[in-house]
C-alpha cells in the first residue's frame, strides 16, 4: 500500500492499465474471456484501473466487466484527451456514463493534450465532488519539458509517466519534482510495452531475487518500480489472468531497498 500525498489515503502499489489489451468490441468472446482477468485483479487486492476514451473500447468494457465482478477496493481512473473546453466537459460525462460509477477517483489529463483549459474543468467536477483527484500524464520522454513546467506551475493530486529497466529518465527530474510537490505518481509501461520480457526470454531469475520475494521476471520488474520512494501505482496491462496473478504477486514480500534497487539495474545492464 503506498499513500496518497494530497490526502494519506493508501492504495494498492500495483494497478492494472486498459490500453490495447481492453479495447475489445463488447459482447464477445474476447470481451468475456477478460472477465476472470479482472476478477483476479481485485482477488488479489488491486484498485486502480487505469484508461482513457483514447483507448477505443476500454472503457466500455470496463464498464460491463465492474457490472459482473466484486470490486469492494474500486479506483476508477481515466482520462480528458480532447481539445476544448465543452469537448473536454462532454469526454468527462461520456466516461462516468460508460464506467457506471457515481463519480471518479481520477481524473487525469492525457498526454497534457490542451492541459490549461481542462484545469480549471476538473477543478470545477473535484469542487462538486464528481471527481476526487486530478492530474496529468505524459507517455512520451518528448513531453518532460513540458510536464516539468506544468508541475511546477499547478498542483496537481496525481501525475502519470513511464519508467522501467529500459527508460529512467525521470529519476533525474520528475521523480524528485513529483514528490517535492506531493503528487502521487502513476508508473505507466512498466514493462517497456513487453519489450522487457523478450531482453530476459531464457535467462533465469538471479538467485538473489528469492531475497525480495520475486518468483518471476514481471515481479522483478514491478517491485523495482514500487519500490521506488515516489512511485505511488504502476500500471501493468495484461489480457491473460496468469500473467494478471504474476503481476499481483509484486504486491507481496519484501521490496527492495537502494543497494538492492542498485543490484537489479546492473543485472539487468548486463543482459
Amino acid at each position: 500500500m503506498r499513500p496518497i500525498p494530497a490526502t494519506g489515503e493508501t492504495l494498492p502499489a500495483i494497478g492494472v492499465g486498459s490500453w490495447i489489451t481492453f479495447n475489445v468490441p463488447p459482447d464477445t468472446a474476447a470481451a468475456a474471456s477478460l472477465v476472470p482477468v479482472l476478477r483476479s485483479f481485485f482477488e488479489r487486492g488491486g484498485a486502480m484501473i487505469d484508461s482513457s476514451p483514447m483507448y477505443g473500447y476500454s472503457e466500455t468494457i470496463i464498464g460491463e466487466m465492474l457490472k459482473q465482478t466484486s470490486h469492494p477496493r474500486l479506483f476508477s481512473a481515466t482520462k480528458i484527451w480532447t481539445v476544448g473546453k465543452a469537448l473536454g466537459q462532454m469526454q468527462f460525462e461520456r466516461s462516468l456514463r460508460l464506467w457506471g460509477v457515481p463519480k471518479l477517483d481520477l481524473v487525469h489529463i492525457h498526454n497534457l493534450l490542451d492541459w490549461e483549459t481542462h484545469l480549471p474543468t476538473l477543478k470545477a467536477l473535484k469542487a462538486a465532488g464528481r471527481v476526487r483527484y486530478i492530474g496529468i500524464t505524459t507517455s512520451e520522454g518528448v513531453k518532460h519539458a513540458e510536464m516539468e513546467q506544468a508541475l511546477k506551475r499547478e498542483r496537481f493530486d496525481f501525475v502519470q509517466f513511464t519508467y522501467n529497466f529500459a527508460d529512467r529518465r525521470v529519476e533525474e527530474r520528475l521523480l524528485p519534482l513529483a514528490a517535492e510537490r506531493g503528487c502521487a505518481v502513476v508508473i505507466n509501461r512498466p514493462f517497456d510495452g513487453g519489450r522487457l520480457f523478450a531482453v530476459v526470454r531464457g535467462q533465469p531469475l538471479p538467485v538473489w531475487a528469492r531475497e525480495i520475494d520475486c518468483d518471476n521476471w514481471a515481479q522483478f520488474f514491478l517491485k523495482f518500480i514500487v519500490s521506488h520512494p515516489a512511485v505511488t501505482c504502476a500500471i501493468p496491462a495484461t489480457r491473460q489472468a496468469a500473467h494478471m496473478a504474476e503481476n499481483m504477486d509484486a504486491l507481496y514480500g519484501r521490496l527492495p531497498d537502494a543497494r538492492t534497487r542498485e543490484r537489479m539495474a546492473q543485472h539487468m545492464g548486463t543482459l
